[in-house]
């Protein structure tokens, strides 16, 4: 027995050993890949020295002796922090995941290969002008130095996910960096989905009144009415079976709850106490760790360019030079175009055109999966775009037999100009010079917010496509692609995009709001990104005469709901101390408890409160009760509160109150009753998950902001050093936008904000300042891999200065790249 115990302390110990020995060579394997900031490297590619000094927050400062020499040096400085998700970035986009990650990702890699974007990218290489060729190919090469780096000193391969991940690392091209910007425009695209929901919507209610209650317009004149969905494409299934979206994280489809949004805001000299143009802005994406957005400065011919990139695109796409400052937000351009393609009863290979019928172009693909067999996809294009798959975004149920469906849209172009665009913002000197530099721009549409040293204006930015006057649907349903009138004609010229120069006010901004009111075909959009934070940021600039960095700091920041402070009163109009106290562990007890809360509350959506939860639980529960029965599975579409639905329910607007009856139930509910109801199907769900204790619930335990690697972040153990979570205020609806996942089981996780927050100050340019959600390095055992992520939590920014002298002071590492010799 003495025995048996003393070999299984002996096997315990090796055992020990072994794991202690494997752990520690798996850390130093991946810590092999920390790149080494204090470096001096030969490397190909290069005309002179370049120098890449880190400041305390280890934003790279770059310095050559001509532009090209700083393009290569910023992409070596991408590639040092953040190779892994460039690498992934391009994979994304040319359809290749499932090399990598096998079969979870090949519905991604089918999608993608559809949209052809990467040949896309490769073809718009040739439409770019010299120049700008030129750039992208110094910015390819400074990448592939650091690659080369990697391999001759065998450096981890240069992030610990690809040792992970075993898999070839090709060359960076210039079409790499083109395709990222389009599968920027795919994350940002919103129509498309908008188009099929309202045509399901449309089937699937029984009074098609009822559509512009549950996807209301906008409020300001009024649209005419559209035909049925029906009408326009017989033979429809009126109710459809629901396929929800692909949830791999890697995948660039996002739901429309996620199409982009974005805050920017500028004063003019005299509506800023200082005397110079002031500019704020947080453009809004998903979360991810790292960030998508990268903090840099360029030291160019034409003077320092400072603020946020993305990893794998050569250019500063918010932020400011010396003496011009521009900022991003999502611009909801109609951009995108379903149309339903008949096919050919005699030949399947051929769809129906205004000449009759025509061939398609086809290509066949073929998708490499990781331990599985390959799968080829065949491509097909009709005159109007690609032929999508009846899954996307629930196509099918919306698509009759014998018809597929296509889509235009601007993205889908082989001579994409964008970046073009970009590089030549970074060295104009003013708001005309900006706005001339932004004509080639193309997609995805933007509103481009701009201030020099004595103006402010805003232009919307992207290709506006010409549509036929008599176009069926207007561009708002799936309409015939057989008919002349609903197919493109080309694009509007840029005189015709919106733009806002020198307003007499001094003050602009654009939450994603309604900016222009148009009739078709010259209208911009009818589909905006906001209603409701606009409403807040005209009351904070409207409450001050003058401005300062600060004001535009506290703007942004800002949590209070202006939503809440619309809504509560509407539907709990009827609920208000009603009734007597109630007994103690009663329901009625429990709501009175909840409504007292709300009857005190400002509609501060602070992370230490209990009333934000209980507000946002409650107005989830009543919108869930008021579209169930008449949209049955259609209503799981909906997993966000829309405020103007519920605004128009409760003051009845064009009887609109009629959702507060359920049809399926003898007895007639009014709105006072399905408010209670919800009510207390919100604090059931509240006692479930976060106790019955209402004045101790914190809205902040529900919201947390999940910063998670989209590959790692589910990995048991890994996970807790992969993924950044992080208590927020704020919320769907506030300035501070923390958009909430929307479905169970954590419906309130923060996903989707402002990963990137800059406030310029044009009185004294180095005051300015500008933050990021995670940290530069994307490697997770970087301290500045979460760096930055308190600072950002906690509303904190980090100085943006173009002084040299500065970055060198606080600098910590200086790398040198030098030619190398023959």
């Amino acid at each position: 027995m003495v025995t048996v115990f003393r070999w299984l302390v002996r096997i315990t110990a090796a055992l020990i050993a072994i794991s202690v020995v494997a752990v520690g060579l798996v850390y130093w394997l991946a810590a092999r890949s920390l790149p080494d900031y204090n470096d001096d490297v030969e490397v190909a590619g290069l005309t002179a020295p370049v120098e890449i000094v880190r400041d305390n927050a280890n934003v790279p400062h770059i310095f050559g002796e001509d532009d090209l020499d700083v393009f290569f040096g910023l992409g070596f400085a991408h590639a040092q922090d953040r190779m892994w998700q460039m690498i992934t970035l391009r994979r994304t986009a040319q359809g290749r995941l499932s090399e990598v990650f096998g079969a979870a990702t090949l519905n991604t890699d089918r999608l993608l290969r559809r949209f052809d974007i990467y040949r896309l990218s490769v073809q718009s290489v040739d439409a770019l002008d010299p120049a700008t060729r030129a750039k992208l190919e110094a910015y390819s090469a400074g990448v592939n130095a650091r690659i080369t780096q990697i391999n001759t000193e065998a450096l981890g391969r240069g992030a610990p996910e690809m040792l992970l991940f075993n898999a070839p690392m090709a060359p960076w091209r210039p079409a790499d960096s083109i395709a990222i910007t389009k599968l920027m425009g795919l994350q940002l695209s919103a129509h498309l989905q908008a188009e099929v929901l309202r045509a399901r919507v449309s089937l699937a209610l029984p009074e098609p009144d009822r559509i512009r209650d549950i996807l209301p317009d906008v409020p300001g004149p009024g649209v005419a009415a559209l035909p049925e969905y029906a009408q326009i494409v017989p033979g429809v299934t009126r109710f459809a079976e629901n396929i929800p979206l692909d949830p791999h994280p890697l995948s660039p489809f996002k739901d429309i709850a996620f199409a982009g949004a974005s805050n920017a805001w500028a004063a003019a000299p005299s509506r800023s106490a200082s005397g110079g143009t002031l500019l704020a802005n947080d453009p809004h994406l998903g979360f991810s760790a790292p960030s998508i957005w990268y903090l840099a400065r360029m030291e160019l011919a034409s003077g320092g360019v400072i603020g946020g990139t993305i990893p794998g695109i050569p250019a500063v796409l918010t932020g400011r030079s010396a003496t011009l400052g521009w900022g991003l937000t999502s611009a909801y351009v109609d951009d995108q175009d379903v149309h339903i393609e008949a096919l050919n009863p005699d030949d399947g290979e051929q769809y129906r055109t205004p000449e009759g019928f025509k061939d398609f172009v086809t290509r066949s693909s073929i998708i490499t999966v990781k331990d599985a067999d390959p799968v080829t996809v065949t491509l097909r294009w009709t005159d109007n775009g690609p032929v999508l798959p009846g899954s996307h975004y629930n196509l099918a149920s919306i698509t009759p037999p014998g018809h597929v469906a296509s889509l235009s849209w601007t993205v889908l172009s082989a001579k994409d100009t964008s970046l073009a665009a970009a590089l030549d913002l970074m060295e104009a000197k003013s708001i005309a010079e900006a706005i001339r530099a932004s004509e080639r721009y193309i997609a995805p549409a933007q509103n481009l917010t701009l201030v020099d040293r004595q103006q402010i204006a805003m232009k919307t930015i992207g290709a506006l496509p010409r549509r036929d006057p008599a176009h069926q649907s207007k561009g708002r349903l799936p309409s015939p692609g057989w008919i002349a009138a609903n197919r493109w004609q080309g694009v509007m010229p840029f005189t015709a995009n919106p733009a806002f120069v020198a307003p007499a006010g001094g003050i602009l901004g654009n939450t994603n709001n309604k900016t222009v009111d148009r009739p078709f075909p010259n209208h911009v959009s009818y589909l905006w990104g906001d209603t409701q934070r606009i409403q807040r940021w005209q009351r904070l600039m409207q409450g001050r005469q003058v401005h300062t960095r600060d004001s535009f700091i506290e703007a942004q920041l800002d949590t209070v709901s202006f939503t809440a402070r619309s809504l509560l009163p509407l539907i709990g109009a009827d609920l208000w101390f009603t009734e007597g106290t109630a007994p103690d562990g009663t329901a009625e007890r429990q709501r009175q408890r909840a409504l007292g809360l709300l009857a005190e509350w400002s509609g501060e959506m602070n992370e230490h409160l209990p009333e934000p939860l209980i507000y946002a639980a409650w107005l989830r529960a009543l919108q869930a009760r008021l579209i169930q029965d008449d949209l049955g599975p259609l209503a799981a579409e909906f997993t966000h509160v829309e405020p103007l639905f519920i605004e128009r329910v409760f003051r009845d607007v064009d009887g609109a109150s009629a959702w507060c009856d359920v049809r399926q139930s003898a007895p007639v509910e009014t709105c006072p009753d399905m408010a209670r109801l919800a009510l207390d199907d919100a604090l059931i769900w509240i006692d479930e998950n976060w106790g019955s204790q209402l004045e101790s619930l914190r809205w902040g335990d529900a919201h947390q902001a999940t910063h998670d690697h989209p590959v790692l972040g589910k990995v048991p153990v890994l996970r807790y050093f992969v993924n950044i979570r992080q208590s927020t205020s704020g919320g769907d609806n506030t300035l501070q936008r923390g958009r909430t996942k929307g479905t169970l089981p954590d419906p309130f996780d923060n996903v989707h904000g402002a990963g990137y927050r800059g406030v310029y100050d044009f009185a004294d340019p180095n005051s300015s300042v500008f933050i990021t959600s995670t940290g530069q390095s994307g490697h997770f055992l970087s301290r500045h891999y979460d760096d930055l992520a308190q600072l950002w939590r906690r509303g904190e920014y980090i100085p943006m200065s173009l002084d040299e002298d500065l970055a060198r002071a606080a600098s910590v590492g200086i790398t040198t790249l030098r030619p190398e010799t023959p």
